[in-house]
Parts: C-alpha cells; sequence; structure tokens
C-alpha cells in the first residue's frame, strides 16, 4: 500500500519542486508568524503556481480570523485549510462554508482523552491530522512542527469515520514504524526534513518519501 505523504512549511521554489519531484501527495504552507516556516499570502502565491493539478495545496492557520483567509485565499489558491490551533467545532464548520475549501482539524495528542475531543469533529471536518502535544513546559512550542513523538498505538484502536493523517516527530528512520503501528494512510512531515527549523532539506525530503513508499 502506497502511502500518501504531505511536506509541510514549504517557503522556497527548491523545497517545493523536491516535495513534487519525489512524490508527495500533499505540499503545506504555513501562515503563522511565530513560526519559522511563516511565509506571507504573496509568496505562497508565487509557490503555489509551481503545483501542478493532483498535488494538494494545504494552508496552515493557526486561530485565524477571516481577514487572514481572506488575505491568503486571495494570492494562493488553496486545496484545503488547515486549521491548527484550538479552534472550536462551531469555528471549523463556520470556516468551512464561509471559504468553500474542504478542512483538516489538527488534534494535539497525549492520551485517550484528545482521542475522544478529536471525535468531536469529525462531523464538522473532512480530514483530521493527529499531531503530539507539546508539554506545558517546552519553550518556545508551536502549534505543530516541535519534532515530538506521540502514543501511534491511540490512533490505530479509535474507529474514524473520516480520512485522517499522522503527523509529529516523523522522519525517514521512524515513519516506516508510524505507519505500521498507527495504520495510516496519509503522513505529514515538516521539523523531520529540515537542516534547522525552517530551512528543508532536500535529501531529507527523498529519503522520508521513498521510506513511506510501498508499505504493505
Amino acid at each position: 500500500m502506497a502511502v500518501a505523504v504531505k511536506i509541510c512549511g514549504l517557503s522556497t521554489p527548491e523545497s517545493v519542486k523536491a516535495a513534487i519531484d519525489h512524490g508527495a501527495a500533499y505540499v503545506g504552507f504555513v501562515f503563522f508568524p511565530p513560526s519559522p516556516r511563516n511565509i506571507s499570502a504573496v509568496q505562497a502565491g508565487e509557490l503555489a503556481q509551481l503545483v501542478p493539478a493532483g498535488v494538494k495545496k494545504v494552508g496552515v492557520f493557526v486561530d485565524p480570523e477571516d481577514s487572514l483567509l481572506e488575505d491568503v485565499l486571495r494570492e494562493a489558491d488553496l486545496d484545503i485549510l488547515q486549521l491548527h490551533g484550538s479552534e472550536s467545532p462551531a469555528r471549523v464548520q463556520d470556516i468551512k462554508q464561509k471559504f468553500g475549501r474542504p478542512v483538516m482539524k489538527a488534534i494535539a495528542v497525549a492520551g485517550t482523552e484528545d482521542i475522544e475531543r478529536a471525535k468531536s469533529y469529525e462531523s464538522v471536518t473532512d480530514m483530521l491530522l493527529f499531531d503530539a502535544k507539546a508539554p506545558k513546559n517546552l519553550e518556545n512550542a508551536l502549534p505543530g512542527g516541535n519534532g515530538l513523538i506521540f502514543d501511534w498505538e491511540l490512533i490505530r484502536k479509535a474507529d474514524w469515520s473520516v480520512p485522517w493523517m499522522l503527523s509529529g516527530g516523523l522522519e525517514a528512520d521512524n515513519v516506516t514504524d508510524a505507519i505500521a503501528t498507527s495504520g495510516a494512510e496519509m503522513v505529514d512531515v515538516s521539523s523531520g526534513v529540515e537542516i534547522r527549523p525552517g530551512e528543508k532539506d532536500i535529501e531529507k525530503i527523498k529519503a522520508f518519501i521513498k521510506a513511506t513508499e510501498n508499505k504493505d
């Protein structure tokens, strides 16, 4: 079974091209100023033009105002809006209706209570993304992209009514185990293919995607 890969936090033409050339099904652009992967709406528009049909363009937002979504969508024709903050189910539904795009809701996971919380989003979102919840004592923690891992068994034990993606601390060396343990059919990586925060490594992108290929 081939696993779909999302390379997230892309900010240069070179990294976008590498993701596409090596077989990524999704490319992600971050719109969150505290993140080292943050880009502007104009930058996103330029990068989005490099993405061929068949590869989904995902915009990552954290508790966005409507005005930010409007600004970005004016410049970049995104296929999916990923909400990575504390958005309520009602807000997720509101954004989906207002902007006419599929929505992916990210869920920070540390324990079974977070899996239960994810269930409340199934009826209002098109996709779920499971990421590791940052500990409260982690300095400068971001909503995602912290390179942390959670217990993948937690997801496998649940029955999901919408497609879902696995994220959190994935890299070429552990993604095979992550897929086998969680049952993921889609995986997301950002920090795991970087030289340093915000700077993607072309060889790491290639190695990560190769590691996900043809897993049974």
